[in-house]
């Protein structure tokens, strides 16, 4: 199912990646000199040129942008900050902004509309919302936060298609927050938070990542101690997740993602050194492993491209 086209050597230790809007680039953050890298995609195999770097204001560990390839947010846990740089016919070109005392930064996440950061700070159970400027500066929104229950330690987070509400999966807990983003009062609220461990889990929660389909009926979130992907349906206005099943998968799944028709999930294993191809299937969106393949050592992150 999958075919290896290129291994790229990379001055670094690669950490985050992310595609740009137009397909063109991949932005790679890597340590432990704090760069992101640029990289043109070949339209054609999906091969990669080097092309550009630009300094980073902390070792990277959450990298995306906005919608209309402007500006690369990355987001550094062991720092505490997240910065914006600005891109230039798709490259980056210039560190614009940088926001501190984001303890635990672990992602910067863009609204749909293009207008607000959310970047959880895993340390302070919150995540900080900031309204992105035209020319890449981030201002504390009013209110500045949300605040997760104590000791949730939010981490990563996506959109539903509908723009109407956001789910955040909590690294301490285990657990998956919904956020509607403008409740009938105008105000963000936590509508409601799942547990996404079995009943019978006694061991220690360490919740990674978590994706959503394209058409918004099914999200996933891994957990690294027990090795495992939940399967959620998202009812249809998004308001409502439900434990569907879960699929035991590689060890340690740090990462994973899904392409742009919803039909595969692709997992790395950070402990196995495998990714595994799953396709997603039926009304409750469980995953048939597909395929498994040999990477490199401690895969950390999946990105996948589309034509």
């Amino acid at each position: 199912m999958l075919t290896l086209v290129q291994v790229v050597d990379v001055p670094g230790q690669v950490q985050p990646m992310v595609v740009s809007p137009d397909k063109r680039y991949l932005y790679v953050g890597v340590r432990p000199e704090f760069r992101v890298l640029a990289y043109r995609i070949a339209p054609d195999d999906g091969a990669l040129t080097f092309a550009t770097e630009s300094a980073l204001p902390g070792s990277p560990t959450h990298i995306s942008t906005d919608h209309h390839g402007r500006f690369v947010f990355v987001g550094s846990y062991n720092a505490g900050n997240v910065s914006v740089t600005r891109l230039q016919d798709g490259l980056p070109v210039e560190l614009v902004d940088v926001v501190e005392g984001l303890d635990g930064c672990h992602s910067a996440n863009i609204t749909p509309d293009n207008r607000t950061l959310w970047v959880p700070a895993l340390k302070q159970d919150r995540i900080a919302l900031f309204t992105l400027s035209d020319d890449g500066y981030l201002a504390a929104q009013e209110p500045a936060e949300v605040n997760t229950v104590e000791g949730a330690g939010p981490r990563h987070m996506v959109f539903h298609p509908n723009q109407q509400y956001a789910y955040c999966v909590n690294e301490l807990n285990s657990s998956v927050d919904v956020w509607q983003l403008k409740n009938p009062h105008g105000e963000i609220e936590c509508v409601q938070t799942l547990d996404m461990m079995p009943a019978d889990f006694s061991d220690t929660r360490w919740a990674a990542d978590i994706h959503i389909t394209p058409d918004g009926r099914h999200l996933y979130a891994c957990d690294r101690t027990a090795s495992l992907i939940t399967v959620f349906s998202v009812s249809e206005d998004g308001s409502v997740l439900s434990v569907e099943g879960f699929q035991p998968t590689e060890t340690q799944p740090r990462g994973f993602n899904i392409d742009h028709h919803g039909k595969y999930l692709i997992a790395a294993g950070q402990k196995s050194h495998h990714i595994a191809v799953y396709e997603i299937a039926g009304a409750q969106g469980l995953l048939t492993e597909k395929g498994r393949y040999a990477v490199g050592q401690g895969p950390m992150w999946v990105v996948v491209n589309a034509y």
